[in-house]
C-alpha cells in the first residue's frame, strides 16, 4: 500500500502538500459525508493511516526507509551490557551527562517536528520625493527571503538507490561506551533500518529551505504618510511544517518639501504680503501641488493670520477625500529707500496714532 499514491503526492511532497491533499481526500470519503458507504468508509481509513504516516517526520523517515508501515516506536537508549574487550576513555568518552543530553534532545526534536512554525518577518524600507508621496503608484524592490529548496522541493532529502546504512554499518542500531559499560539507541540516519533510501540535499544541506531572492512591485497608496508601513503578506520568511509564510513590511520615508510642512492630510504654506495688500485687501496667487489657487486677502489682515483653501492639501490614504492648504500670511515691510516712502508712511501714523501696545500697558 503506497501512502504517497493514496494521498496522490509525489514521495518529495512538503508537510503543507500533505496536509492539502488530506483535507481534499478528506471532505470527499468522510464517513459523516457519504452514510452507508462502506467502500468510502474503508477508503478513508487507509486515507488516514497514510496521513498519520506521513506528517509524523519519523514514522515517514521509516516508511521511506522500510517502504511498508510501521509502529510509532520512540527512539529508546538501553543499557547493551559490558565490553571488557576494549574501553573508551579520555576527551572521546561518552559521559553520563552526555547520554541523557542525547535523550532530552530526541524527544525535544521529536515534539518539535512537525509542529507548523510561521515564518519570520522581513524589513525593508524606501524613500520617496514629496510629490511621489501625493500621487501614489507603483515601486518596485528587491526581497531576499526564505523559500522551500527546489532541488528537494523542502523535503530536505533526496531518494537514492538503497544501500546499507554507513552510520550504523547496516545494523540500525549506534552504541557509545561508557568504560566498560556500552549503551544502544536506534541509528538516527535510517531510523533504525538499516537501510538508507534517501541522501541529504546537497543544495539546502538538509535544512529544508534556500535563500532566493524576487523582485516585487508594491502598491504605494496616495497621500502616505512619512513614516507610514505598507504590509505584503506571506512575501516574508517561508514557514515551516506548513505554517504561514511570513509578510514583508515596506517603511516609507519621504522627503521634505521646500514649501509646504505637512500636518495630517493638511498642507500648510507660509505666504508674505505686503503693507497695503494687508490692510487695503487684495487677491493673490499661492503655490498649490495642483498649480497655483486664488486666495482672497481681506482688509485688515494681521501678521500670523490663517487662511483655508479646500481640497488642496493630500488625499486620505484611508477615504482618498483630500485634505486642506492652510496659507498662513506674514507682513513684509518695504525697504525705504526715498524720503517720498518715509514721509508717506509718517503721515499715515500721524493719522492712525492708535497704541498698538495698549493692551500690554493694562495691569
Amino acid at each position: 500500500m503506497d501512502f504517497y499514491l493514496i494521498l496522490g503526492v509525489e514521495r518529495a511532497a512538503t508537510l503543507r502538500d500533505i496536509k492539502r491533499a488530506y483535507k481534499r481526500l478528506a471532505r470527499k470519503y468522510h464517513p459523516d459525508i457519504n452514510p452507508g458507504d462502506r467502500k468510502g468508509a474503508a477508503q478513508f481509513l487507509e486515507i488516514s493511516e497514510a496521513y498519520e504516516t506521513l506528517c509524523d517526520p519519523d514514522r515517514r523517515r521509516r516508511y521511506d526507509a522500510l517502504g511498508h508501515a510501521v509502529a510509532d516506536e520512540p527512539s529508546t537508549y538501553g543499557f547493551a551490557g559490558f565490553d571488557f574487550s576494549s574501553s573508551v576513555i579520555g576527551a572521546s568518552a561518552s559521559t553520563f551527562g552526555d547520554l541523557f543530553a542525547d535523550v532530552l534532545h530526541q524527544r525535544e526534536v521529536r515534539r518539535e517536528e512537525g509542529t507548523p512554525e510561521r515564518g519570520a518577518d522581513l524589513h525593508q524600507a524606501i524613500e520617496l520625493a514629496f510629490d511621489d508621496a501625493m500621487r501614489g503608484g507603483k515601486r518596485r524592490v528587491t526581497v531576499t527571503r526564505q523559500e522551500y529548496c527546489l532541488m528537494c522541493k523542502g523535503a530536505g532529502r533526496l531518494s537514492v538507490a538503497e544501500t546499507r546504512c554507513a552510520n550504523c554499518h547496516g545494523t540500525g542500531i549506534v552504541k557509545s561506551a561508557r568504560g566498560h559499560m556500552v549503551f544502544s539507541k536506534p541509528c538516527g540516519v535510517c531510523g533504525g533500518s538499516g537501510r538508507q533510501r534517501q541522501a541529504r540535499c546537497p543544495t539546502c544541506a538538509g535544512q529544508q529551505i534556500e535563500m532566493r531572492t524576487e523582485p516585487l512591485t508594491i502598491r504605494i497608496p496616495a497621500g502616505v504618510a512619512d513614516g507610514a508601513r505598507i504590509r505584503v503578506p506571506a512575501k516574508g520568511h517561508v514557514g515551516r511544517n506548513g505554517g504561514d509564510d511570513g509578510d514583508l513590511y515596506v517603511t516609507v520615508h519621504v522627503q521634505p518639501h521646500p514649501l509646504f510642512r505637512r500636518e495630517g492630510d493638511d498642507l500648510h504654506l507660509l505666504v508674505p504680503v505686503a503693507v497695503h495688500e494687508a490692510a487695503l485687501g487684495a487677491k493673490i496667487e499661492v503655490p498649490s501641488l495642483d498649480g497655483p489657487a486664488r486666495l482672497r486677502v481681506p482688509p485688515g489682515t494681521q501678521s500670523g493670520q490663517r487662511f483655508r483653501v479646500r481640497e488642496r492639501g493630500l488625499p486620505s490614504a484611508l477615504d482618498g477625500r483630500r485634505g486642506d492648504l492652510v496659507v498662513e500670511v506674514r507682513l513684509a515691510l518695504p525697504k525705504l529707500l526715498d524720503e517720498r516712502s518715509k514721509e508717506l508712511l509718517r503721515e499715515f501714523g500721524r493719522i492712525n496714532n492708535e497704541d498698538v501696545r495698549r493692551e500690554l500697558t493694562k495691569s
